[in-house]
């Protein structure tokens, strides 16, 4: 159910109601969802393009799964920095380590908390001794290496 509590929230259920059927199966005809909501084709492009200009849709992705492409190993990996004010300065460079596909500005023990998909444990040493920990400014890195993705969704509108 939508929060109407949210300031500037500027979609309705309808809005809720495409995006949930989206984020099951990206590729759901905007005329299959048309039906299932009885709507017209129209409204469905029309509230989508909405969305888009808000910034709520930010794109569609093709997900690949790492390990059948011969990445198999998922860590994490917490970021010291020497201070925080090379917090912008050390991004541009982390998004220059291509193996690098999440990375947040945290709260806690690490300034900056990163996930990092590689081959094997040979090609994760590479990029932890010669990408990362030679950026500068970052004072030293904690990795902790996945053995297993349990839960992977995203949130639920409804």
């Amino acid at each position: 159910m939508l929060d109407k509590t949210r300031p500037n929230l500027e979609i309705d259920n309808l809005d809720i109601e495409i995006l949930s059927i989206l984020m099951n199966d990206a590729t759901t005809a905007y005329t299959e969802i048309a039906k299932e909501l009885i709507v017209s084709g129209g409204t469905i492009h029309v509230r989508m393009k909405k969305m888009q200009d808000l910034g709520i849709i930010k794109g569609s992705n093709l997900i690949v799964d790492a390990q059948k492409v011969g990445y198999d190993i998922c860590a994490f990996l917490g970021i010291y920095l020497e201070k925080g004010s090379i917090y912008h300065d050390a991004v541009e460079k982390l998004k220059q380590v291509k193996e690098i596909v999440e990375l947040h500005y945290c709260t806690g023990a690490y300034s900056m908390f990163a996930k990092i998909i590689c081959r094997d444990t040979t090609h994760l040493r590479h990029v932890l001794n010669d990408e990362v920990q030679a950026i500068p400014g970052i004072q030293r890195t904690e990795t902790f290496i996945s053995l297993e993705e349990s839960i992977k969704r995203q949130i639920t509108l409804k």
